[in-house]
C-alpha cells in the first residue's frame, strides 16, 4: 500500500488529490510543517530535507510533490497516464512552470491577504503579487483557448498539478475575471470527485 507523509493543508494536498484520481490504496500518514514532527530520526531517514510531502511505495522512496504525482502518473494506467512522451513532455512543462512562474506569487498573495495576522500584513506585497501574476495567467488563460485541458484530450497529472497550485489564488480572493478560459478550466478542474474528497477532508480538521 501506498504510503504518503503529509496533510491536506500543505503541499501534500496535490499528492492526495492525486492518489485519490488514480484510485490506488494508501495511508496518510499524518505530518504537520512543525520542526518538532519532521526532524524525528525516522522521518529524516526517508526525507533528509525534513519536508513533506514524502511518498512510499515498497522500496521506493520519493520527496518532492510534483515529483510524486508524476510518478503515480506515470505507473498506473488510466486517465491520469501519460500515453505518449509528448504528453508526459507537456505534464512535465506546465508542473514546473506552475511552480516556478506562479506558486512563489500566489503563496505570498495568500500569506498577505489571509493567513498572516493582521498587523503582519502588507497591502503593497498584495499589490505587487497581484501584477507579477499578470503575465503567467494570461500565458495559461491563452494555452486554455479552446482547449479543455494542458496536455492531451483529457484531464491528466498536467491539469490537476496546475490547478492544485491555482486553489490558492481562489483562498486569496484572486479575481480571475479577466481569464475566462483558466476560470472555467479551473473551476472544471476543482469539480473532480477526487478533489472535492480532499478538500472535504480538509475542512473537517
Amino acid at each position: 500500500m501506498l504510503q504518503l507523509y503529509g496533510n491536506s493543508k500543505s503541499r501534500a494536498m496535490r499528492c492526495l488529490w492525486m492518489v485519490e484520481e488514480v484510485g490506488r490504496p494508501y495511508q496518510l500518514v499524518e505530518k504537520t510543517t512543525r520542526a518538532d514532527d519532521l526532524q524525528t530520526a525516522e522521518y529524516l531517514r526517508l526525507n533528509p530535507n525534513a519536508r513533506i510531502p514524502t511518498l512510499v511505495d515498497g522500496d521506493l522512496v520519493l520527496w518532492e510533490s510534483m515529483a510524486i504525482n508524476l510518478y503515480l502518473a506515470q505507473k498506473y494506467d488510466g486517465s491520469m497516464h501519460c500515453t505518449s512522451p509528448e504528453v508526459l513532455g507537456l505534464a512535465a512543462q506546465w508542473s514546473f512552470w506552475a511552480m516556478l512562474e506562479v506558486e512563489h506569487l500566489l503563496l505570498n498573495l495568500l500569506e498577505h491577504r489571509a493567513l498572516l495576522a493582521e498587523f503582519a500584513r502588507d497591502a503593497s506585497a498584495v499589490e505587487r503579487n497581484e501584477l507579477l501574476l499578470k503575465k503567467p495567467l494570461s500565458v495559461l488563460n491563452d494555452a486554455l483557448a479552446g482547449c479543455d485541458y494542458l496536455a492531451g484530450n483529457s484531464f491528466t497529472v498536467a491539469d490537476l498539478n496546475v490547478a492544485s497550485i491555482l486553489v490558492w489564488g481562489k483562498m486569496a480572493r484572486l479575481d480571475f475575471s479577466a481569464y475566462p478560459n483558466l476560470t472555467r478550466w479551473l473551476n472544471a478542474c476543482l469539480a473532480r470527485p477526487a478533489f472535492v474528497r480532499v478538500r472535504d477532508q480538509a475542512r473537517r480538521k
